[in-house]
């Protein structure tokens, strides 16, 4: 049975997008048949991850919720991104689709004036999950809370919050935290992204834990590589042995043992 993964923060800047990018790469390297919805649709990005700009996207999901298209024709297939110049394509077991959000300013304008209507877009996640052969469903949610992103988290069977050690950051996670409870989410999981890294990470995990009596799934530091890297590409690919990457193999971990 696949499972459905929101991956949401209640502010912008946590590197949410990178942090999904890299766990969904992760397990499609594992072998697992994985997707990504980029529901951001207000402020979407993820599709640079993975080298998708206007002119390689033919629908994007703005298409499927105004009616124009099937759910599978807004998948794009971006397995290719898990292999470096190390790696060969029979070594990727796995598989790795993406349902980007438009890019074009006027789409994104009619959404916001619009709306779009939200009960076809969690019909859309079924149909995907069922004609791509999902293990894993990601869907990356816009910051915040609002009705897109709460029908969304509800129907998760796992919900990964991402937060930096900020206490803007502390603030708001405790209302998402609040909110997972009362929708009944079956697991949740805390991942600290930006952490300096001369902070003790245990003690960090234990304080966060303590405050939110939610599992810490994961500490990311923050690294000058990520940085650098600018979400030009996948970091868990480029940078294998990095603690990021470690990191990230240890949260994928965590969520396929709920599978």
């Amino acid at each position: 049975m696949a499972q459905i993964l929101s991956v949401h923060s209640f502010r912008g800047g946590t590197g949410k997008s990178n942090t999904i990018a890299n766990i969904a790469a992760t397990m499609a390297i594992q072998g697992k048949r994985v997707a990504i919805v980029d529901t951001d649709i207000q402020s979407p990005g993820i599709h640079v991850i993975f080298g998708l700009n206007e002119d390689k996207i033919t629908y994007s999901l703005n298409d499927y919720l105004w009616g124009r298209c099937e759910i599978k024709d807004t998948a794009y297939d971006v397995t290719h991104t898990l292999i470096t110049g190390q790696n060969h394509t029979d070594k990727i077991k796995g598989s790795l689709y993406l349902i980007p959000s438009s890019i074009k300013a006027g789409e994104i304008s009619r959404i916001i004036r619009e709306g779009y209507d939200v009960v076809r877009l969690n019909d859309g996640f079924q149909e995907v999950i069922v004609s791509l052969n999902l293990d894993y469903l990601f869907i990356d949610t816009h910051p915040g809370l609002n009705e897109e992103t709460l029908i969304s988290i509800g129907i998760s069977n796992i919900l990964i919050i991402i937060l930096r050690p900020d206490q803007q950051d502390f603030q708001g996670t405790a209302v998402t935290v609040d909110v997972a409870r009362k929708l009944r989410v079956p697991k949740m999981f805390l991942v600290i992204n930006k952490a300096l890294p001369s902070l003790n990470f245990t003690d960090l995990q234990q304080q966060v834990e303590n405050i939110y009596n939610v599992p810490v799934a994961g500490i990311l530091p923050l690294s000058e590589d990520m940085v650098q890297l600018a979400s030009k590409d996948i970091f868990s690919v480029q940078y294998p042995e990095h603690p990021i990457s470690q990191a990230i193999r240890n949260i994928s971990a965590q969520v396929a043992k709920i599978a």
